[in-house]
């Protein structure tokens, strides 16, 4: 079955390829633990290089910048080149008179195929929270084991091995300790996520078709699948020029997840998800945890962002930005 560079860039973005619907995982399945709450002084400490901070001199130009250009993934130039695709960790903080003022709410970007130090480097900076609320299309509670990953054999698995392989990528679950005590389950059950898309009258099917239209206008504007056959065939460089043609498509999220709206503006694999990861951060919050972390693909944060402003009283404060892909290597 041919893969376009479209199912492959959703792939990446949101563990979910537009040619089959993805398979419940295999997984095992218990009640997420709850961590002891821990006290949190300070912001966790952000483990990469370029960090945008709003300082008090500036504070509404700065604000100005975070609300009127949103950004959760981007390619990172030096010198006019392409350098590396980033993913954005954006911290929110509930804001005074409110419910949940002072509690910290950090919105962790992920791509699902990327470089070993980069989910090295998430490892590190997602321990520090006291909750981390991860996604998952798997019965709640589900807890990702590492044997379980060895006999999953479904089509996305397949994509994405093959193109952590092709680009001389990792593969995020095989990296990212999905056993540890402060994570937490926090998606829809495969049976909720069939049902959402039913009490709309949509289907897998009809979304794949709204977002492959979409697709077509940003494939246009990168090059699309003519790029990426360019580069397949470039020689010792495949992977480089490779990984650097599939960041521009990864980058053009917003104008594919619109496509992913049905006509009255709703759709399962980003909004009905984020509902549900949104009502246990809730619970999370109402149990009196302070500083919490939503690990999701970037394609999910900004709706998850008007989410936080709108219904639970925080603002944006501060991006910080993780390499993903270095585009200057193989």
């Amino acid at each position: 079955m041919r893969t376009s560079g479209l199912a492959m860039c959703l792939t990446a973005a949101f563990g979910f390829a537009p040619v089959v619907a993805q398979e419940p995982a295999v997984a095992e399945t218990q009640v997420a633990e709850t961590p002891v709450q821990a006290e949190v002084e300070t912001p966790p400490q952000q483990l990469t290089a370029e960090t945008e901070a709003p300082k008090p001199a500036a504070e509404s130009a700065d604000e100005a910048k975070l609300t009127e250009e949103p950004a959760y993934v981007r390619v990172h130039e030096v010198d006019g080149k392409p350098n590396a695709l980033q993913t954005a960790t954006v911290q929110f903080v509930g804001q005074p008179g409110t419910r949940y003022d002072g509690a910290i709410v950090d919105l962790v970007g992920v791509v699902h195929i990327g470089q070993d130090e980069y989910y090295t480097e998430l490892k590190e900076q997602l321990s520090e929270y006291d909750s981390v609320l991860y996604e998952l299309v798997a019965p709640d509670g589900t807890r990702i084991r590492p044997e379980d990953l060895e006999e999953r054999r479904s089509i996305l698995a397949s994509v994405q091995t093959g193109m952590k392989d092709m680009l001389n990528l990792e593969y995020q679950l095989e990296k990212i300790d999905y056993m540890a005590e402060n994570f937490r389950h926090a998606d829809m059950s495969p049976d909720e996520f069939v049902e959402d898309l039913e009490k709309r009258g949509d289907s897998v099917w009809k979304m794949i078709a709204r977002m492959l239209g979409a697709g077509i206008a940003s494939q246009a504007k990168t090059g699309g699948d003519a790029g990426l056959l360019m580069a397949m065939f470039s020689g010792e460089d495949r992977p480089k020029n490779m990984k650097r043609a599939m960041a521009r498509q990864l980058v053009d999220i917003e104008l594919v997840t619109a496509g992913m709206d049905d006509a009255n503006g709703e759709n399962t694999l980003i909004k009905g998800r984020n509902r549900k990861a949104f009502e246990i951060l809730k619970e999370e919050l109402d149990a009196g945890k302070e500083n919490i972390a939503v690990f999701y693909g970037a394609g999910h944060l900004p709706d998850m962002a008007e989410r936080l402003e709108n219904d639970f009283g925080m603002k944006a404060v501060q991006t910080t930005w993780s390499d993903a892909w270095d585009l200057t290597r193989n």
